[in-house]
């Protein structure tokens, strides 16, 4: 029986990345923020210079943690604990923003779920509803919610966080993983070529093996031969998602709409 490998072993040293002010100024949403990609976005947005940034996740203890973590950082935080499939929750969430902060720049959709690995045969109409629910139902709730508060104070930037299993499944055994987030990356497209014109940019990052509590638990048996089957012949940081995300966010990236970004070390080029 293999050890388990150390993070440095499968994605090497992580990553510094000094900021530039990307976001200065704007107010930010992060949801599925306690963790992985959302957490190491939210922590980016606050470096990037964001006058504040409103986190939330199911996970109270984690959510304020983070909170302190983002103040630090030089932003104001507010943590909602919030079910990103509910749609009241995601209303709660920026009815609290509008009024603490008084508008909303950027919304980085992150939460997401994939079934226990299995075939198609043996997933359950109860985990199909959780997946789709948690990637498409609670990302087409929390993008309209979000545009909406967008057009009353005239634009922003949404980036929705996908995979490439929306793109070119991987594996087999994550067929309704893989549908969802097909779904997703053609949501993100269609909602940017509505609503471009009134100065809301909406594009996606779509990662590919990325050390996340999503990853580590995903039932790949080797996760050495997976990380050196890649082109860059490793995994990737979470820090590395979110530095991609913040520039489609960013000034840097206003030409860029209804792209989907492959985060993916070379994953589909290969």
């Amino acid at each position: 029986m293999s050890s388990t490998p150390a993070i440095e072993e499968l994605a090497g040293t992580a990553p510094d990345l000094p900021p530039s002010g990307r976001l200065k100024g704007r107010v930010c949403l992060v949801t599925g923020a306690t963790s992985g990609i959302g957490r190491a976005t939210a922590l980016r947005m606050a470096a990037e210079g964001a006058a504040a940034v409103v986190v939330t996740g199911r996970r109270e203890e984690l959510g304020q943690s983070l909170a302190v973590e983002v103040r630090e950082r030089g932003a104001e935080c507010l943590f909602v604990a919030a079910d990103a499939t509910r749609e009241h929750d995601i209303v709660s969430t920026l009815q609290q923003a509008h009024a603490r902060f008084g508008r909303l720049d950027a919304v980085f959709n992150n939460a997401g779920c994939q079934e226990r690995r299995g075939p198609l045969v043996a997933q359950s109409d109860e985990v199909y509803c959780r997946v789709f629910d948690t990637n498409v139902r609670a990302l087409f709730h929390s993008m309209r919610h979000a545009i909406t508060a967008m057009l009353a104070s005239g634009g922003g930037t949404i980036v929705n966080n996908t995979s490439v299993s929306g793109i070119r499944n991987p594996n087999a055994g994550l067929s309704l993983y893989s549908a969802s987030k097909a779904a997703a990356n053609s949501l993100t497209r269609s909602a940017a070529m509505e609503y471009a014109p009134a100065g809301i940019r909406i594009n996606a990052v779509a990662p590919g093996r990325v050390l996340t509590d999503m990853m580590l638990s995903s039932g790949i048996a080797d996760m050495r031969t997976v990380a050196a089957g890649l082109p860059l012949r490793r995994m990737g940081h979470p820090e590395e998602v979110a530095a991609a995300a913040i520039w489609l966010m960013s000034d840097e990236a206003r030409y860029v709409v209804g792209h989907v970004l492959a985060t993916d070390g070379g994953f589909l080029a290969g």
